[in-house]
């Protein structure tokens, strides 16, 4: 993927760059979805570079509350989300987003579908100043589904060619917005919350952390506009969510290929 960006604010701090990737999940006992109503989770991963493979970055799998993104075009309320896996070994996130059968003690013998791409691009961290004064945002700028092919899949979740959200997070050692495992923040980190509900992503280390919980808050879907940042992507013939996550079946992937449900 690019990593190439023209930066014309010297507001704009970047404090982190790396791949995003967006997944959805049907609900139980459907194999497939036609439409948000059938849909059990939606994911986001963020790899930085570095992460996975070896390297020493963490990739993190995230799950958004209201199985979408904020609507970057709209102001809207906060979406909340939760670092569900914080990890550098890429098996377990490969193994997240598996299906699989499972037992309840009211329902029986249960399926799980396998998880669906919907997106793939490349994002930022970054620190920006303002009237408000600085806080960090989250950008990101699509590469699949190609420009054109992005369909209703990509529409209900709020998946926009490019965007820009406000992230917080949240201070785990006040009262927590779903999660019940909160997360546990190292010292220096914890510390920075002083007597705060929400502390802006910076560092970006916030979210290395298994039970962080975060905000997205609608901010534009123009950000060379917003911020003067232009986001560069390498489009390769095959998808880097392909051959990282997936074993290459291809009816998982068609909403990233086509931009139709599955």
């Amino acid at each position: 993927m690019g990593e190439g960006e023209e930066e014309a604010k010297t507001a704009v701090e970047i404090l982190e760059k790396g791949d995003i990737f967006f997944f959805y999940r049907p609900k139980v006992e459907k194999e497939e979805a036609h439409g948000p109503e059938d849909v059990q989770r939606f994911y986001l991963v963020l790899r930085p570079q570095g992460g996975g493979d070896g390297g020493d970055g963490v990739l993190r799998f995230m799950v958004m509350g209201r199985k979408a993104l904020p609507d970057p075009s709209k102001k809207s309320t906060p979406y909340w989300g939760l670092v569900e896996l914080a990890t550098t070994d890429l098996q377990r996130i490969k193994e997240a987003l598996k299906g699989r059968e499972y037992e309840t003690a009211t329902r029986g013998h249960r399926h799980l579908s396998d998880s669906r791409a919907a997106g793939e691009g490349v994002y930022r961290i970054l620190n920006h100043g303002g009237r408000r004064g600085r806080h960090t945002h989250l950008v990101y700028k699509l590469e699949y589904p190609p420009e054109g092919v992005e369909g209703e899949p990509q529409e209900a979740f709020n998946i926009a060619r490019q965007a820009s959200f406000l992230i917080q997070i949240k201070n785990p050692d006040l009262h927590s917005l779903q999660n019940k495992k909160k997360a546990a923040f190292p010292a220096p980190l914890q510390g920075l919350f002083g007597h705060r509900r929400y502390h802006p992503a910076d560092p970006p280390d916030f979210l290395n952390h298994e039970g962080c919980e975060f905000l997205l808050i609608s901010a534009s879907d123009d950000v060379e506009e917003e911020l003067g940042l232009e986001l560069k992507t390498e489009h390769e013939q095959c998808p880097d969510l392909v051959r990282t996550f997936t074993d290459d079946d291809m009816a998982l992937l068609r909403p990233l290929f086509q931009g139709t449900w599955d």
